[in-house]
């Protein structure tokens, strides 16, 4: 009963991870500017089983600071469910990556990226989704890849084991997560 509530907990492992990855949500990517402040930008991105791949403009901020600084942090996300009758949600499943940026291609016209972004406009406009580049094909766009070193993902409503402190005078955490 409780697995019903609290869907599958730990982490996405295999197929389960790339199938989530292949879906259409934005990523959230971290980068850092000139003077090491944070800067997060919500991209489009695709996946291919080992990198993410990103497609930015050649004014977007975000692709010279990865070319000056190319650390970088990753997540995906999904929404919540919405709430059942009884006002219960599915947490939401995610990952998050820690890597180094690669510029693969600086701003051009016609490049590997004309794939990548092919492949993302069908991911996330549907079968129609080439008709969006066609206005800006002749528009310079960035290639960058990021193969990460750090990954981590989760999945269910319930805490992960590491962040339990046992002992504090409330239920143990076999009793809160219904084991």
């Amino acid at each position: 009963m409780a697995e019903d509530f609290r869907g599958k907990l730990g982490g996405l492992e295999g197929e389960e991870f790339d199938a989530f990855l292949e879906g259409s949500y934005l990523a959230r990517v971290a980068c850092l500017t000139p003077d090491g402040a944070p800067y997060v930008i919500p991209l489009w991105y695709q996946w291919d089983g080992t990198a993410m791949w990103f497609v930015g403009r050649q004014r977007a901020v975000w692709c010279e600071y990865m070319k000056a600084d190319p650390r970088v942090s990753i997540v995906v996300d999904a929404p919540h469910s919405e709430p059942d009758e009884m006002g219960r949600s599915v947490e939401i499943p995610k990952v998050i990556m820690q890597g180094l940026a690669q510029i693969v291609e600086e701003p051009n016209v016609g490049g590997q990226w004309v794939d990548v972004a092919k492949e993302m406009s069908y991911r996330y406009l549907g079968p129609n989704g080439p008709e969006y580049l066609t206005g800006t094909i002749n528009q310079p766009r960035w290639l960058i890849k990021v193969v990460p070193s750090e990954v981590t993902s989760w999945q269910g409503v319930g805490w992960a084991r590491r962040y339990w402190v046992e002992g504090t005078g409330g239920a143990s955490y076999a009793e809160a997560h219904g084991q």
